[in-house]
């Protein structure tokens, strides 16, 4: 059986890209009213901020001040949406 799916569209500066996912595995990830555009907006800023701080805490070397302060701007942009920080949220901290 063929789940039901629904199409994901972003767009970043006139550039897109489509996928299909399934939306039983949206509905399931979803928290009270949530859609399954938030759903993924949602993995999508987790996703964002766990590359980021895997770049800037966990990589090798200096990444430099532009990198360090795109990881801040993330991070800040994750406590804004969640309204906890990621270190609370994923109990990893430095």
């Amino acid at each position: 059986m063929e789940p039901e799916t629904t199409t994901v569209s972003i767009e970043v500066d006139g550039e897109s890209d489509e996928f299909e996912i399934p939306l039983t595995l949206t509905n399931a990830l979803s928290e009270g009213e949530e859609s399954s555009a938030d759903v993924v907006g949602n993995l999508a800023l987790l996703g964002l901020a766990q590359q980021a701080h895997g770049i800037v805490h966990h990589g090798h070397g200096d990444v430099g001040d532009e990198l360090e302060a795109a990881e801040e701007a993330t991070l800040d942009e994750f406590e804004e949406r969640f309204g906890q920080s990621f270190q609370e949220m994923t109990g990893h901290s430095h």
